[in-house]
């Protein structure tokens, strides 16, 4: 195969030829087309969710990252954003809302299928799916407000601007959209069922000190609205109830990660990732993982080290498409 993939909004059922099929559009997927196409493959990026930038996009957009080299600190969605102008220099084919369900071995290469009924045909498979498929945990009472005012991510804050938001749950996402909506919101109430948090130890500090109206052990019993929310009841194990104003119910209770197809596509597990070796590479000779999905003796975990394993998989995966192809390309200034 030879040439580059043009950015694309593949409808269902279609067929889709690349040298590279990357699975995962987060931090360690974009910047694995970008080098891709530094390596002259062409990309397809297939993300189960609607949109790039994975966990972060979804859970923490407006977050500072202060972990990414060259950057003393970065919003979320900032460098998803970078992230996505890199890796377009590789024309990719974005196949959003595409999970990829099967993973078939070739002549030469791969067939993957997804939910769609899209069918990719690639040379090589690169997973750089994070920790897999996450759902949120749902909030006990309320579901019929999903849509009308109750939500589980909050990836535009400015959405919320001059509302009376309550945010429910205890943990760094809880806390950090607390704060961040402080100064936009009208009101921002945090309700969690116990006196501990589980967010980092300064954010509490922070959160203590704001003016966000903080309520434990208080749980949310009731949500009521005439269409849109308008109210919600939280109560303690004392009885004691208090009715509070709500255009919005943030429920920030964690999520439930699944591996998904993966499980099913004979590659070799450890504590639910897949185990590679030094090139990145798993059991199944044209498949390779990077990010948070990939496992070795030694990981880390951090966006940074996904970058380096991106580009380390796609050198292997050069080489193992073209053997006349070195491992070792060079530096993008000698480009």
């Amino acid at each position: 195969m030879t040439g580059h993939a043009t950015t694309d909004s593949t409808g269902p059922g279609a067929e889709v030829s690349v040298d590279l099929l990357i699975i995962g559009a987060g931090p360690t997927g974009l910047y694995a087309a970008y080098y891709a196409g530094f390596r002259g493959l062409s990309v397809a990026i297939a993300d189960a969710l609607p949109e790039v930038g994975g966990q972060i996009t979804a859970l923490y957009p407006e977050k500072l990252i202060y972990d990414v080299a060259g950057f003393p600190a970065v919003r979320g969605q900032e460098l998803v954003d970078r992230l996505t102008e890199q890796a377009d220099q590789a024309n990719p084919i974005y196949l959003l809302g595409h999970s990829v369900t099967q993973l078939d071995d070739t002549d030469d290469g791969v067939a993957a299928t997804t939910d769609t009924g899209t069918r990719i045909t690639a040379g090589a498979v690169l997973i750089c799916g994070g920790i897999g498929n996450f759902t949120p945990r749902e909030l006990p009472v309320g579901t019929e407000y999903l849509g009308r005012g109750l939500r589980y991510f909050v990836p535009r804050l400015n959405e919320l601007a001059g509302q009376d938001v309550i945010i429910v749950g205890g943990g760094d996402s809880a806390l950090d959209w607390a704060l961040s909506l402080e100064p936009i919101a009208r009101t921002v109430t945090l309700v969690h069922r116990r006196t501990r948090f589980r967010a980092h130890e300064r954010t509490v500090e922070q959160l203590h000190t704001s003016s966000v109206q903080v309520l434990t052990p208080y749980e949310v019993d009731k949500i009521s609205g005439d269409g849109p929310m308008s109210e919600v009841v939280v109560t303690n194990a004392d009885g004691d109830r208090l009715t509070l104003p709500a255009q919005t119910v943030v429920a920030a209770l964690g999520f439930i990660a699944d591996l998904g197809p993966i499980e099913q596509w004979a590659l070799r597990l450890r504590r639910r990732r897949i185990l590679v070796d030094p090139t990145m590479r798993t059991n199944r000779e044209r498949i390779f993982a990077a990010g948070d999905i990939a496992d070795y003796d030694g990981k880390v975990n951090l966006i940074a080290i996904g970058f380096g394993e991106a580009a380390l998989a796609v050198n292997h995966i050069a080489a193992t498409l073209d053997p006349t192809r070195s491992t070792t390309p060079g530096h993008s200034t000698d480009a």
